[in-house]
């Protein structure tokens, strides 16, 4: 693990880092405690926060460029905007199964899917985490992805919303 990668980085690209880093973190924390809990309540707002700001961060990133300076990534960073406002009016009026879908699809493909191709050999983060071996790095995080998309395709898009 290298962290020069990271230093050399631009701002928005460290503070891009740092919001995934926390919600990756947060994620689990608020989706494993009960509704209505403090520690749900706290854990969610910290998450949707980190989400925003990744978000956020993520439409200012040209990087990868497909059309001008833009690429599929800045339509999920604006999906993700709008499916986190939906996700908080969800928990506000009471459809808590519709807030869940949204919470947990949020968590397993924006996050978790999208985080996985971070890794490509070459990118920033398989930089950072993988110096000496960047394969193995995508090699492990594709397959906890796949592991992740199974789970979310089995246990949340069975139950309906």
């Amino acid at each position: 693990m290298s962290l020069q990668p990271f230093l050399d980085a631009g701002p928005v690209i460290q503070l891009h880092i740092v919001a995934a880093t926390c919600a990756i973190t947060l994620g689990p924390v608020a989706l494993a405690r009960r509704s209505r809990d403090r520690w749900h309540k706290r854990a969610g707002y910290a998450w949707i926060l980190a989400m925003v700001v990744l978000s956020s961060t993520g439409l200012f990133i040209h990087t990868l460029r497909l059309i001008g300076p833009f690429s599929p990534i800045h339509l999920l960073s604006l999906y993700t905007l709008c499916q986190l406002g939906l996700a908080v009016r969800d928990a506000r009026t009471g459809r808590i199964a519709a807030h869940r879908y949204r919470m947990q699809s949020l968590y397993t493909l924006a996050l978790m899917l999208t985080g996985a191709f971070t890794l490509y050999p070459g990118r920033l983060m398989s930089r950072i985490l993988f110096p000496d071996i960047p394969v193995i790095g995508f090699v492990v995080i594709v397959g906890l992805a796949g592991l992740g998309c199974a789970w979310w395709f089995f246990s949340v898009s069975r139950r309906g919303v």
